[in-house]
Formats: C-alpha cells, structure tokens, sequence
C-alpha cells in the first residue's frame, strides 16, 4: 500500500479508485512550507493547477514516483527534475477538452452579443436594447492557434455556427488540417484573415509571448481575441494596448499569466470578458479528470506503463495499442537476462518487429529498466531508464526488422565472453512467453519463481534437481528443457511455486554436470504464467 498526498480539492470519485488500494491523504490548500515537510512520507502527489511542485519538492519526495495533474497542463510541475530523478509526471489531456472547448465559445458569444454589460444593466433597472448591438459569427472568420484536441474540437463548432476556419500548428500537417475543413496558413496569415481569434496551445519557451504587439498590428481593428488555454500564450500588456488603443476590438480571456488576477488590469477594460480560469470548471470535466489520473496514478503505483505521461516518449492510442504489449515484454527479457543467465551488460542490441512513432523508445526503455531493476541501487522506471543506462556505459542499439514476427523481441547482450540471447512474444490477449533464452529455443510462460539452469544433457541430471528441490520443500510447476543435440549444451527452466533458497542454490550448484544455475524472481505484473510449458 503506497500513500497518495492530494494538495487540491478532486472529485470524490476519483479517489475512490485510489482509496480501494492505497491510503489517500488529503490537504487541500496546503502552504509550500507544509508540502516540503510532508512529501517525503509519500510514494505519490495529486495536485491541479495551484500546488507549484518545485525541484525542492521533487528532490525532498525521496519515496515519490509519480505526480500527477487531474488536468491538462503540467506548468506548475518541474518536469525536467522529475525525469531526473525517475518520477513519472501524469496529467489528462482528454479531460477538460469539452469543457475548454465550450468555455472558448461561452466567452466568444458573451464578447460578440455584450452579453454580461446587458445583464448588468438590466439588474441595474434599465432597458436599453439599443445600447447592446451585437455581432453575428456566422459568416465570420475564425482562426485557431494550436490545433491539438481542443483547436479540432473548436473547429467542429464553429463550423456549426457558419464560420469560416483557419489556421495554424506547426505539428500538424497541412493535409491533416484541410481533412477537418480548416484552410492552413502560416501564423501571420491567420492573424490578417481572422475575425476571431483563439489560441490552444501549450505553454512552452516557444509559445510565451506568442501573440505580442507585432501580432496585433496584423489584425483587422473588429477582431475578437480569446485565450482559454495558458496565460502567458498573449503578451498581456500588448493586448491591454491593443484593446484600449482599439487595434482590436475585445477580448474574452480565462487564463492570465499569474493568478489569482483580481489587480489584472484587463478584467477592467469595458470591451473584456474575463473568467477565473473556469476552462476545466465543469463537473463532469472534474469527474473524469479525477477518475483518469487516478487511474494513472495507481498503474505507476503497480509498475505499469501509462502512455499519456508526460516525460515519456509521446504515442497516439492506435500506436499504443501496438505496442502496448511489447512494454512487459520488453522488461520481462531484460530481467531474465539479468537474473537467469547472469551476465554482464555491455552492449544490448534489441531486435523488433517495425514500430510505428516513437514505439521504440518504450520498448528500449523497457528492456533497460528490466535489465538495471536488480543491477544499481537506484529505483528504475520507464522515465530514468536510459539516462541509468547511459551512466552506468551500457551502450544499446534498438533496429526493426519487417522479418521479426509482430509481438516479438529478441535481445542479444555483447558482454564477456561473447553475445547472449533472450527473445519472447506476446500473444494477442498480453500474456508473455519466452521463446529462446541462452540461444536455446524453449516456450514457456514466466512465473514469479523460476530455476534457469545450464547443463551438459546427461541421464539422471534432471531427477537430481528435482530431488534436491523436493528436499528443500520447493514445489515444480512446470519444467522445459531446451538443448540442441543429445548428450550436448542444455538450459533447463523450472517454474516453481515458492521461492529458492540460497542453500538450495548451492546444492544444486553440485550435481555432476551442472555448469550454471540462477535463481528468477519477478514482479507479478510480469508473471503471468499457470505453470503452462511447451518444449521444441
């Protein structure tokens, strides 16, 4: 049971996934004093968008493995330490894109139809429908910046609303956009062109100060400007320029670059609409974005890949699913490598099927992380894997190959002697199976306990062990013998169900033949094996 700190109020519903299996303390509000003096006593931290994890508290959580964001931006976390010191950094970025998105239009209609002067007014007891003519969008020019999630979905909208669309995203293919109905253009043609404007980009040392003076002085005097997504994305003493000067014509704004901005003197210009950062303040946004993180949360807890963490390498759902079961695979070679045959590591050259993205890199961190979990003193993880690797000299080289059946690994490991081999597969429902190890072919299913042994193929070699091991009150499961001529090199695998004591080891270390044996034990989210096995 790990201890989970949550720094901000998060939905209830949420937590209760959590609190099933670990022990959720919850300090909303906390002070950053407070949060220095009570990380070091948790394995987990839940924060929003207020709770600021500095490097000093990622360097005081000495237990802590993953923080994570019930939301989409990660501004408030130091990643960069994060990742240095192998703490995983979740957030969901699907969460609030509806509610962003509805957000970016609630203030676009309230700015175009001067929808909160007219309320205001008419509690003040007038009736001035004269004084509060509106625009229509229809027919206007919207133009999106930032066409992630959220930028596709405002495009979806505003479509409905008869607007013409536009815009620009230096990630994004021209192609891609023209099949979502958005005409793509470079940045300064977006700015001429709109009549709207709305930024959807993250907050980077790209994107602060995006939109600036220059910016403005492109734009058509009746232009809308909006800002749902990060303050700081717009200059904000250029849009105060530019608003009171009427270079453009107003602006609904819900992220500032340092709030609370109640003294912002934005929120007091008669042509802005401005909101309190309410761009995730839905209760169903709160809902699923807590419910996700805390499923993030609670797989890192476990030792499993997330694929939407933050300082991992980036994959879209259809090349998750591809490699998604290459991961444990990945790991469970590295580990049997490590543990069964015992060698050391110099260079790891790792053999797959194509990949599609940035697959390789999980499965390269993968493997790493298995063959270093029982080598260093660190704690290992998919985030600190390569850069563990690269101090300790392990030199890998990752290559595809179409030939390579798809689900399948095999790893050759140049150290001492000459190389090492170990390969696997995953078959389709995620279970593992090894398939050649010490360059002997087998198939078999990992179990947590497992006996690795290589030996001259001898008659009586295989009862003696079993003898022995039955003396010492371990259980055999399952057994497969892989060997390439009789009376020749073999490797035996036994699966058993109990652990093996070093001074079974020893005795087993005597039986005439014997050149090698090693003792395997692994995770339970790798063992997923009932004993099953099948020579060749």
């Amino acid at each position: 049971m790990a201890r989970v700190l949550v720094t901000e109020p998060v939905d209830e519903s949420g937590l209760a996934v959590l609190a099933e299996e670990h022990e959720v303390v919850r300090r909303p509000g906390c002070s950053p004093a407070e949060l220095l003096e009570l990380i070091p006593g948790f394995e987990a931290l839940i924060v929003r968008s207020a709770t600021q994890v500095t490097a000093d508290v990622l360097r005081a959580g000495r237990r802590l493995q993953v923080v994570g964001r019930a939301g989409v931006g990660v501004n408030n976390i130091d990643v960069e330490t994060a990742t240095e010191r192998g703490i995983v950094v979740v957030n969901v970025p699907d969460g609030n894109t509806m509610a962003a998105t509805e957000q970016t239009f609630a203030l676009l209609l309230a700015l175009a139809r001067r929808i909160p002067d007219a309320v205001a007014s008419l509690r003040a007891g007038h009736w001035e429908r004269e004084a509060f003519v509106g625009t229509e969008l229809r027919g206007k020019t919207i133009g999106i910046v930032g066409l992630g999630r959220i930028g596709q979905e405002v495009a979806r909208r505003a479509h409905a609303f008869g607007m013409g669309v536009c815009g620009y995203d230096p990630l994004l293919s021209p192609e891609r956009a023209e099949e979502m109905g958005i005409h793509f253009l470079p940045l300064r043609e977006v700015l001429r062109a709109a009549d709207v404007l709305t930024v959807h980009t993250p907050l980077t040392e790209s994107t602060r100060g995006l939109i600036g003076a220059a910016e403005f002085a492109l734009m058509k005097p009746e232009a809308l400007v909006l800002n749902c997504a990060r303050g700081g994305i717009i200059d904000e003493r250029a849009l105060h320029e530019a608003l009171a000067t009427g270079r453009v014509a107003g602006a609904g704004i819900d992220v500032f670059a340092h709030e609370p901005a109640v003294d912002n003197p934005l929120v007091h210009l008669p042509n802005v609409v401005a909101t309190p950062h309410l761009g995730a303040s839905t209760r169903e946004a709160q809902s699923t974005s807590a419910e996700l993180v805390a499923r993030y949360v609670r797989s890192v807890l476990a030792g499993e890949p997330v694929a939407t963490a933050v300082n991992l390498p980036g994959l879209s759902p259809r090349d998750w699913d591809v490699v998604r079961h290459l991961v444990p695979l990945g790991e469970l070679l590295g580990r049997l490598y490590m543990q069964g045959l015992g060698g050391q590591l110099g260079q790891v050259d790792i053999l797959s099927a194509p990949l599609p993205g940035r697959g390789g890199e999980w499965v390269t961190a993968a493997v790493l992380k298995g063959c270093l979990a029982d080598a260093v003193d660190d704690v290992v993880n998919l985030v600190n894997a390569q850069r563990l690797a690269v101090e300790h000299g392990v030199k890998v080289v990752f290559s595809q190959s179409s030939e390579v059946p798809e689900r399948s690994l095999t790893l050759r490991v140049h150290a001492g002697a000459g190389p090492r081999v170990v390969a696997g597969h995953a078959l389709a429902d995620g279970s593992l199976r090894v398939t050649n190890l010490d360059g002997m072919p087998i198939e078999m299913a990992p179990m947590r306990y497992m006996l690795v042994t290589r030996h001259q193929d001898r008659p009586g070699l295989i009862g003696a062990v079993g003898t022995l091991l039955g003396e010492s009150g371990v259980n055999i499961a399952a057994m497969l013998v892989g060997r390439r001529s009789v009376r020749g090199d073999a490797v035996m695998v036994l699966a058993v169900d109990d652990p093996i004591s070093p001074g079974a080891l020893e005795r087993l270390r005597t039986v005439p033949g014997m050149a090698r044996v090693r003792a395997v034990v692994l995770p339970e989210a790798l063992a997923g094996g009932s004993g099953e096995a099948a020579g060749s």
